[in-house]
């Protein structure tokens, strides 16, 4: 399904890190989509629907992209994952010097055994979550999709991975307009 786009006219300005992914060239645009998503489908159709007239626009059009992609497509980007723990920022690396050895510990049992039974990084999204809760959430979230069959665990990590996604695509665009040159 195409995706289009009005034209805002010239007079319309853009936040800087949308423009220069507007006007990117393509292998470069790719190339940054990678960084928050995985699926090379889901990476090419984006740039291939460019340019894009706002923030919202782009969301829209990465979702829309997302939600088409096959089963092996999400495990081609969930893949791409690493698992997510409480001493993990949004986007960043580990820093396993900021949590305390109690709560690495139950972390990584936790993931290892999601991991052991799903054959994948646990994946969930944590923008809503207020740093102080993110341990007791993601916790919890383990322990119950611990309990899904695989068909609705795989329904789960799919879209949390898209909420992750947009989420990774939304802080890149906004506060490193450098992202994309």
């Amino acid at each position: 399904m195409a995706i289009s786009v009005p034209n805002r006219g010239a007079s319309a300005t853009l936040p800087a890190g949308l423009e220069r992914f507007n006007t990117a060239p393509a292998a470069v645009a790719e190339s940054r989509l990678l960084e928050c998503c995985g699926s090379t489908r889901w990476a090419r159709r984006i740039v291939r629907h460019r340019p894009y007239p706002d923030l919202g626009a782009l969301l829209a059009a990465a979702d829309e992209a997302y939600y088409d992609l096959t089963p092996a497509q999400v495990s081609e980007a969930v893949a791409c994952e690493t698992p997510v723990g409480l001493w993990q920022p949004a986007g960043g690396r580990p820093d396993v010097r900021s949590a305390g050895f109690a709560a690495r510990t139950a972390m990584q049992a936790a993931h290892a055994a999601y991991e052991r039974q799903f054959g994948h990084a646990f994946v969930i999204c944590l923008d809503d979550v207020h740093a102080n809760d993110k341990l007791d959430h993601v916790l919890a979230a383990i322990r119950t999709r611990l309990g899904h069959d695989t068909e609705r665990e795989r329904a789960v990590t799919a879209d949390e991975l898209r909420r992750v996604v947009r989420g990774r695509l939304a802080r890149r665009l906004a506060d490193h307009p450098e992202w994309c040159p």
